[in-house]
């Protein structure tokens, strides 16, 4: 009796949290994996796939690099943020679009 009476209690005060919590959802513009966001993908005859990146860091960097899924690089090739995540993303997006 007791343990029913505890499951009921616990039961009503989930749904009464659920009820007044708010349930807004936001998104961010953009596919976002850690601190590699896609931006943009294009392709055109002459540079075939590329893929926009927006990267940022603990740091509070920020930069917009983009990846030549022909040459399978980063451009530009250096900054202030990493690009070695970055890049195996971008790598990775390439050979999902059939490229790379």
């Amino acid at each position: 009796m007791i343990r029913a009476f505890k499951r009921a209690a616990m039961v009503i005060g989930l749904i009464v949290a659920l009820l007044m919590s708010p349930c807004v959802a936001e998104a961010s513009p953009g596919l976002c994996t850690g601190p590699v966001c896609a931006d943009d993908i294009t392709r055109s005859a002459k540079n075939h796939w590329q893929l926009v990146l927006k990267l940022n860091d603990q740091l509070g960097h920020r930069e917009k690099v983009v990846m030549n899924c022909r040459a399978g690089q980063l451009s530009p090739l250096a900054g202030p943020v990493d690009r070695a995540y970055a890049t195996s993303i971008g790598r990775r997006a390439c050979r999902l679009a059939g490229e790379g």
